[in-house]
């Protein structure tokens, strides 16, 4: 199993990281896109989609991000869109934990679907974008939920249940816990005001989101760090209430070792255009 890890992870690195530092952001936003179609078609399979029409879902997301590239959006400024997509977040990712597993069946599948897919497409759109604002910018929002899922996990295997009685959301996944929340933020916050330190003089050129956020007030640097730690978190838990909805531990076997494209995603999907929104914001 580890072996396995390790080579679809070299592999995925040698595609993903050559994209990523090439001149032209048009090699990556095309890998982004591949990946979307996939994680639309594992969405399809996990609201009980067939073969045919889940592959039709992929080829649906993978249209509609394209024909959203041909008109022109990724050039243009979004703030109502990220403000807009950025509530439902915060909203509807509020509903579906408070209604839990068993609510999940309770929505109707097709608003399940065209969600999925609208939230599969903003987050593309908020990628597509970050990385077209430059590297430094996309590197940080990925990195911000990267450490904060790291220093969760760490966290959570040291302290868990040290400081508090109940576990995060036990019926969702039992192997969270508060205190993994906490060092999460934690992780994150130290991140920003590194990141911060280490862009020196070159934050006016190439800007990353930590140095337009601590532009406008360190409390909007601690506030937007914690705040989109904890929504990487949401983005988590929603993935794995759907997942065990569906009866399943993973989206798909499409990365061995490493379950499905949602996977690895799940906590990008809310991150990426909030981050969008608190950058227009900071930047209004």
């Amino acid at each position: 199993m580890l072996k396995q890890r390790v080579i679809t992870a070299l592999i995925l690195l040698a595609i993903l990281l050559p994209a990523l530092f090439y001149p032209s952001p048009l090699p990556f936003i095309v890998i982004a896109l591949v990946m979307m179609g996939a994680a639309a078609w594992e969405w399809g399979r996990l609201n009980g989609l067939g073969g045919g029409a889940s592959m039709g879902l992929g080829a649906l997301c993978v249209a509609l991000c394209a024909a959203t590239w041909g008109a022109g959006w990724l050039e243009q400024p979004h703030a109502w869109l990220w403000l807009v997509g950025g509530a439902a977040w915060v909203l509807g990712g509020a509903a579906l934990l408070r209604g839990g597993v068993a609510g999940w069946p309770a929505v109707p599948r097709s608003l399940r679907l065209v969600g999925g897919v609208a939230a599969l497409w903003l987050a593309w759109l908020a990628l597509a974008q970050a990385r077209m604002a430059g590297v430094n910018f996309l590197l940080s929002v990925l990195t911000l939920v990267w450490v904060a899922d790291t220093f969760a996990y760490f966290s959570g295997r040291a302290f868990g249940l040290r400081f508090t009685k109940g576990k995060l959301a036990p019926s969702i996944s039992p192997g969270k816990s508060w205190e993994g929340v906490w060092g999460g933020m934690a992780g994150v916050l130290a991140l920003a005001l590194f990141w911060v330190w280490l862009d020196g003089a070159r934050a006016a050129r190439d800007p990353s989101l930590y140095t337009l956020l601590a532009g406008r007030g360190l409390w909007l640097l601690v506030l937007g760090a914690v705040f989109l730690a904890a929504m990487s978190v949401v983005g988590d838990l929603v993935e794995s209430l759907i997942k065990r909805s569906a009866g399943v531990k993973d989206s798909s076997g499409l990365l061995p070792g490493h379950g499905g494209v949602l996977d690895r995603i799940d906590a990008l999907l809310p991150t990426l255009p909030l981050a969008l929104m608190l950058t227009s914001l900071a930047k209004a």
